[in-house]
């Protein structure tokens, strides 16, 4: 489909059912309708043709004459977009200068997932760009390599019909958003930084040519972070497009058949969400659109898979069609490619997301709110004056939601970009984790410490744990990347050389990760709840690999107070290594840290079902990791 260069020129195929005549208009025929641009129909609403002599990077649209109308229209199979937009389409050589290193998508048990908006994330914020950029994201990549994390999530990098998005209004699907692409005027300064991350590898240079255009720079970005061991993901909006009106070019009534009621595009059907309409999943054609947009991104980017954006509104506002489109989409994925991620965002939560198609939807994760809402249930309420009863008990219980069968079949974080967005109102913003700890100072050694137990509880219980933008070092702020009417919302990368709470902060959270790999039980399929106490603010829970042992004790504390000689069971009697006590990162190395001396012993002492148990010094709003 679409515009495809091939030996001697280019083949070009659209779906237009409807049209009367469909023209390919180009660079490569002076952008005129004639026999010679026009295409053959080739039955099922197919119109097809051949253009010899057409050239990388040459423009072209289709010219459709409809019942309705007549005139261009933009390929839906796009590569690249002319920008500004909305522009003519490119056709582009899909050829790039790969790295073959070897590397391979993680296993899900080891994802750790950082989800960053590109616009956002990093940027150099000149006068000229405010905006970050593919490459610029590609400059952080050792930060990202060294913080632990394995797999980067990019919200929607398609091309949105905004100047400023979330990019949950994609109009273009396979082409890259072209604000995030550098011009070739700028290229240069990204080209000697980029090599220089290629060098450090020992690893050939881009020529400058490689990196033009934003489809390249892309897949630099994918290519890069393959170097240096990280995975990346695409958040994928297959339930709806747009957000305004679609523009005359877009696919909204592709063929220009007659508007009307009852309803008639080719792509949607009459319903819509957030703003903007829901596809047609009855429809086979448009069904393979999706399909074939999983395969490209596979194929032609070599992704590590995906996030899906809002399934249940292809299954609820697509009925009865949009569970046997998953279905399919899924099955299709895995049997291609089965190492790739499937990732699904659906609500309300359920494990039928993740269930075989024979019962479910055949998903591998799906997005779980059980242990964000518990959560900041516990850290909301023990940031109120007093030390009265937290749920500790409801959060032991959200850690590992019923119905799952996999420690890795759901996704789990206290921070995601839709509860943190400046715009969103109600009970869809929600304040990010050191504002929610301490409302009054995110600085202080309320917010910093129980911001601290938050991302603890992240890493060490099951689940994939993900992270947003920023939270590894204690940003406090909402997010957009309207920077004309929020000026300040931009990452605090600064603060991590001005505040040392955000310095210490990221020692914790880097370490803490490291931890993960040290114990390989933090990512087992072993779990248990020991012990909760709602009133003194107290979790147990035990970590461990069937089969093999390797036992992790993790204790959470949201006192405000220490406390001593507290005693819980554990598994096995004898000395216990405390792994790991997160007290000791306030104001680091903090010279008044609480803790257990390095150690502790399980006497034979039974105690919450357990054989053995330990006597405890818990520091007040602390993390404490005890191994074997």
């Amino acid at each position: 489909m679409g515009g495809n260069l091939t030996a001697g020129g280019a083949t070009f195929r659209v779906w237009a059912p409807n049209a009367d005549a469909v023209y390919i208009n180009g660079d490569f025929n002076n952008w005129t309708n004639s026999d010679d641009s026009l295409l053959v129909p080739l039955g099922s609403g197919h119109w097809a043709g051949f253009v010899p002599n057409v050239q990388d990077r040459q423009q072209y649209l289709f010219y459709v004459h409809g019942k309705g109308s007549a005139g261009p229209k933009r390929d839906p199979y796009a590569r690249e977009l002319e920008s500004p937009y909305p522009g003519k389409c490119i056709i582009r050589d899909i050829s790039f200068p790969w790295h073959e290193t070897g590397y391979q998508t993680p296993d899900f048990s080891n994802f750790v997932i950082y989800q960053l908006h590109v616009g956002v994330f990093y940027a150099p914020r000149s006068a000229q760009q405010i905006k970050g950029t593919f490459l610029d994201v590609a400059a952080k990549i050792p930060y990202l390599k060294d913080l632990g994390i394995t797999v980067l999530q990019l919200l929607p990098v398609q091309e949105y019909d905004t100047p400023f998005s979330m990019g949950y209004n994609s109009v273009d699907y396979f082409s890259p958003e072209m604000d995030f692409g550098v011009t070739d005027g700028d290229l240069q300064a990204y080209l000697d930084a980029v090599n220089a991350l290629l060098a450090a590898k020992g690893l050939e240079a881009y020529q400058f040519n490689d990196l033009r255009g934003e489809m390249n720079q892309l897949k630099a970005l994918v290519d890069l972070c393959h170097c240096y061991g990280l995975g990346i993901i695409f958040d994928q909006v297959y339930n709806h497009a747009g957000s305004h009106d679609f523009d005359d070019g877009s696919m909204y009534f592709m063929d220009r058949q007659v508007p009307g009621n009852p309803w008639n595009s080719l792509y949607f059907n009459d319903k819509g969400d957030a703003g903007g309409m829901v596809f047609d999943y009855s429809k086979p054609e448009v069904r393979d659109f999706f399909i074939n947009n999983a395969k490209f991104f596979l194929d032609e980017y070599r992704v590590d898979g995906f996030r899906y954006d809002e399934v249940s509104t292809i299954d609820h506002l697509g009925s009865p069609d949009g569970w046997m489109f998953c279905q399919t989409l899924t099955s299709t994925i895995k049997y291609f490619y089965p190492s790739k991620l499937n990732h699904a965002e659906y609500w309300p939560f359920q494990a039928l997301t993740v269930a075989e198609p024979s019962a479910g939807i055949g998903f591998n994760t799906t997005l779980s709110d059980s242990l964000r809402s518990a959560l900041r249930a516990a850290i909301g309420g023990a940031s109120w004056p007093g030390g009265g009863p937290l749920p500790m008990t409801v959060l032991g219980q959200s850690l590992w939601p019923p119905g799952f069968s996999e420690e890795w079949n759901f996704v789990q974080g206290p921070e995601n970009q839709d509860l943190l967005y400046v715009d969103h109102t109600g009970n869809d913003r929600q304040p990010r984790m050191p504002a929610l700890s301490d409302p009054s100072n995110s600085r202080s050694w309320y917010a910093t410490s129980r911001s601290r137990v938050s991302t603890g509880v992240t890493l060490t219980s099951p689940g994939i744990p993900m992270f947003f933008m920023g939270q590894e070092f204690l940003e406090d702020k909402y997010w957009s990347d309207n920077f004309q009417q929020y000026p300040g919302l931009f990452i605090y990368w600064d603060g991590i050389s001005l505040q040392k709470q955000m310095s210490d902060f990221l020692r914790f959270t880097r370490e803490l990760i490291a931890l993960r790999w040290q114990y390989p039980a933090l990512r087992g399929a072993g779990f248990s709840v020991i012990y909760s106490n709602d009133q003194d603010r107290v979790l147990a829970y035990q970590r461990w690999l069937p089969g093999e042992g390797g036992n992790v004790v993790i204790v959470i504390s949201l006192s405000n107070d220490n406390l001593y000689n507290y005693r819980i069971g554990f598994p096995i009697g004898g000395h216990w290594k405390e792994a790991f006590n997160s007290d000791v990162y306030e104001n680091w190395v903090n010279p008044n840290v609480t803790g257990n001396g390095g150690s502790v012993y399980a006497d034979n002492l039974p105690m919450h079902g357990l054989a053995y148990s330990v006597s405890l010094t818990l520091p007040a709003n602390s993390i404490s990791i005890f191994g074997q």
